[in-house]
Order: C-alpha cells, then structure tokens, then sequence
C-alpha cells in the first residue's frame, strides 16, 4: 500500500522481524566490507559480491518454478535497480572502507532513510510532508556535518572527508533504489533480486577486469571467506528480503531498519575489529539516529501537510 497514505493496514508483525533481521545482516557486512576490502579492491568486490549473490538467487527462482522477465523494459528497469541497490553503493562503500573504520562507515549508512524522505516527499510526491520528519533530516545531517570534520578528523579515528561524501553518496544511492524498486510489486522479490544483482553485477565486471585483474590478486582465506558471507548473507539473503519489505512496508519504513543497522555496524567494529569508539562519533551517531527515528516514526493525518494534488 502507497505511503502516502494516512493510515495504512499494519502489516504482520512476520515482516517486522524481517526488517530487523535485515537490518543485522547489513550492519554487519561493513565489518566483512573492511576485512575483505584489505585484499580485494572496491571494483572487484562488488562485482564478485553481486555475481556471486545474484547467480544464487537466479537458480533459486529457477528450482521454485520462476521465470526471469523477458521484456526489454523490465530489464532496464532492472538495470536501474541494479546500479542504485548494488553496483554504485557497494563500491563506493568498498573504496570509503579503505580510508574510514567500519563503524563509521554504517553510522553514515543510517542517513538512507534521511535522503528516502526526501526523496518521496520533494521528488516523486509518494509521501505526505510532515513536520517532525523534517526536523528528524535536520537532526540527521547535523550529525553527518559532526561526522564529515568540521575540524574533528582525530576524534573521529582520522576519518577522510571524500571517503565520508563516498558512503554518503551510497546512502543516497541506496535511497533512490528503495523508492525506484516499489515499482517491482508486481514480481516475486527472489525474481528482482535476482535479476537486479545479474545486471548489477555484469555492469561492475568491465570495470573489475580493467582496473584490478582480479587473476592477479592473492586474497587471505579470512578475506575470501568475509567475501562469501557478503555474497550470501548480506547480498543474495538481505536483497530478498529487502524487495519483499519495500512491497510489504513500503520504501519509508523499509529504510527504518538504517538506526539499528548503525548500532550493529558500531557494535561489530568494536568487538570483531577492535576499533575505537570515541565521545565524538557517539554524540554525532545520537543526531543522526535520532534524525532516523523522527523520520521514521508514522505520521498522524492532521499533522500532515500534503502536496496539492
């Protein structure tokens, strides 16, 4: 059902569980990102990652009795899909994780829903303008501006603006592919995960085989295995999961999953990677997961100012 609507039918409490269960599985894989990034480069790694995630969700739609689209139309659609939820993010993701902590880089991550917002409410009009929400985005990019400098980069762990603006870039990336997917409603969500990954994937292998030769690297195991959970776990799982809760829930709350995924990203970092947690990036992670929170939270009618028409 639309989100712009008042009051929506509540969805099972099923799909809340799944919201969360998504939102683990893509806290965590900042944590495989960081360890597999250290011996494949962003190229490759998405490529291999999206492939890899993809040909396992195509013969799963193949052994349930799916067929792929066969429309042209439904391909490029696709394509977009692909490029906005997979090849775009997760290289500037991979390329950001080589210069900032893993931590940091999924607190930046929770800004999805902030630019989602945005984007259904100036952009494509599919969501009401609500006040509070609009203080939530406010609330968020003041802890993004904490994050990006402002003269912090030591108390931060010397985190580097352009890889900052990279994992933002791949927020609003992932945004755009949130409220572009509620389009694919009418499939089953194994068969646009899966045909989404293939035309992600094949769009990355180009540039993979021109940058990096990949035949040349010499990955660790710990890499390679940090490699295979991403595309399992984080890529083909979570990408089911996600087209099914963009038709359950809508883009909007789907996205909501981005404050608990920072805590798992943060939590993650600290435990499996020792990394350092400093009173800065914890008061610029409150602004941001605070912003989420307002902006996620259900809109009540007669608060609602809605675009005319």
């Amino acid at each position: 059902m639309p989100e712009k609507q008042g009051t929506r039918t509540p969805a099972p409490p099923g799909e809340y569980m799944l919201l969360m269960l998504l939102a683990i599985l893509w806290g965590g894989s900042f944590t495989l990102i960081k360890v597999a990034v250290a011996d494949y480069p962003p190229a490759t790694l998405a490529a291999a990652r999206i492939l890899l995630g993809g040909a396992l969700l195509t013969a799963l739609a193949l052994a349930k009795g799916f067929t792929l689209p066969t429309r042209p139309g439904r391909w490029g659609a696709l394509w977009v899909q692909g490029l906005l939820q997979g090849a775009l993010p997760f290289t500037l993701i991979g390329w950001g994780e080589q210069h900032i902590a893993s931590g940091l880089a999924g607190v930046l991550n929770a800004t999805v829903p902030l630019f989602a917002f945005m984007l259904s409410v100036f952009v494509v009009g599919s969501a009401p303008f609500v006040f509070t929400k609009f203080v939530g985005v406010l609330l968020g990019l003041a802890g993004v501006a904490g994050i990006a400098g402002l003269g912090s980069h030591a108390a931060l762990g010397g985190s580097d603006f352009l890889a900052v603006m990279a994992v933002l870039g791949a927020s609003a990336s992932y945004a755009c592919g949130a409220v572009f997917g509620h389009r694919f409603g009418d499939q089953p969500a194994v068969v646009t995960a899966a045909g989404s990954l293939l035309c992600g994937g094949l769009t990355m292998l180009p540039f993979s085989l021109a940058m990096d030769r990949p035949w040349t690297l010499t990955p660790s195991l710990e890499a390679t295995l940090a490699l295979l959970a991403l595309a399992v776990l984080s890529t083909a799982l979570a990408s089911v999961i996600f087209f099914r809760l963009i038709r359950t829930l809508g883009p909007v709350t789907t996205t909501s999953n981005a404050y608990l995924r920072a805590l798992v990203s943060v939590a993650f970092g600290v435990v499996f990677l020792a990394e350092p947690l400093s009173w800065s990036l914890l008061a610029a992670s409150a602004l941001i997961v605070a912003g989420v929170m307002l902006v996620t939270l259900p809109g009540r009618p007669d608060r609602e100012l809605r675009r005319a028409g």
